[in-house]
């Protein structure tokens, strides 16, 4: 039986429907989060440049420690949509037709307020489960030690048999599948409205259930711009960061509505 959280989560979730999109969608919340940030350039920038730099300093403190590095970059990339909720801000600014600067991002961050601070706890705790959980997998199925990135990639992704690089993939898809569920919606609604961390999550997944093949695209399409943003030595986060945080709250805004306001 559910319980009174459970409960009062869910009375707060079936508050907001979610609206039939199609399948290409997603390249449409690309397209208006790049026009955000061509729109109001600054806030983005400024936080794309803090998250390049700190990535940057993962990579070189971590950089000789290979579960280190992926601890430290799970971690990153968990909790990097988090710290951007200030350009969902600027981008609900710019939807409203406010003024949108550096401190309309600074705002979003109440100290009152500590339901993303919490949320985003949760997402580092989901990546150090999934760190020693890969961790494991790959040093018990290994004869030799994995302790640098160039091991990683000779012993187990350019090995000849290839069943554990698939096992590992499987599994951290697994693993990821949920997080992202959980997350894809719950970021911005909680920047946006006044529900509880769990009524955003059961949000989400309703939105991710509603609408598996387009989320699904979403993931890769987000997937693959931070990696190419990382493979420029985190210089192309600049950009990377703010477009899909900007992309992130179209999305949320074209699929999350309050019932009333369905069409």
């Amino acid at each position: 039986m559910p319980n009174r959280y459970t409960e009062q989560a869910l009375r707060q979730s079936r508050s907001f429907g979610v609206r039939r999109i199609p399948l290409l969608r997603p390249l449409g919340w690309l397209a208006r989060g790049w026009s955000d940030l061509m729109q109001c350039p600054v806030p983005g920038l400024v936080h794309g440049l803090v998250m390049a730099l700190f990535g940057g300093a993962l990579f070189w403190w971590a950089g000789q420690q290979f579960w280190w590095l992926a601890g430290a970059l799970s971690g990153f990339l968990l909790v990097a949509p988090v710290l951007a909720t200030g350009l969902y801000a600027v981008s609900r600014a710019l939807e409203r037709g406010e003024r949108a600067d550096l401190a309309t991002a600074m705002r979003a961050w109440r100290p009152t307020d500590h339901r993303m601070i919490a949320f985003g706890l949760l997402l580092a705790l989901a990546g150090t489960g999934w760190v020693l959980t890969s961790a494991a997998l790959i040093t018990t199925a290994l004869p030799g030690r994995v302790s640098q990135p160039v091991d990683f990639i000779r012993l187990v992704v350019l090995a000849e048999d290839g069943a554990l690089f698939g096992a590992w993939l499987a599994l951290g898809a697994l693993l990821a599948a949920p997080v992202f569920a959980s997350s894809v919606m719950a970021m911005p609604l909680l920047m946006d409205q006044r529900i509880g961390v769990l009524g955003a999550v059961f949000t989400s997944w309703r939105a991710v259930l509603t609408h598996p093949a387009p989320l699904a695209l979403w993931a890769l399409l987000v997937l693959t711009l931070t990696a190419l943003g990382m493979a420029t030595m985190m210089l192309g986060l600049v950009v990377v960061v703010p477009w899909l945080a900007h992309s992130s709250w179209h999305a949320y805004r074209d699929l999350v509505r309050s019932v009333g306001d369905l069409g």
